[in-house]
């Protein structure tokens, strides 16, 4: 996945309620013990580290940067994307 190409599309539709309310994303979450944010993980091969990178508020994107040259990254939600959790920005 390269950081710059605004054309991924990751689809949220898998996470929500049909209330688009968030679906628990771990065991303690489903337990009613915390509500988790959701991410996914991103390798930055710019400088060999990874990162979890958080939906933004209006549920359009994953945005994040790279820890440690701030190299942004963002990934659009959108329909047919894929239920992937982990990637790559070159």
């Amino acid at each position: 996945m390269k950081s710059h190409n605004p054309d991924y599309i990751l689809d949220l539709n898998a996470h929500l309620a049909p209330g688009g309310e968030d679906l628990p994303t771990t065991a303690s979450d489903a337990a009613g013990l915390g509500r988790a944010r959701p991410f996914v993980r991103i390798l930055f091969s710019c400088c060999n580290a990874y990162q979890r990178i958080y939906r933004n508020r209006h549920a359009s994107a994953y945005e994040g940067h790279c820890p440690r040259c701030a190299r942004p990254v963002r990934l659009r939600i959108g329909p047919n994307g894929t239920d992937a959790r982990f990637f790559i920005a070159d």
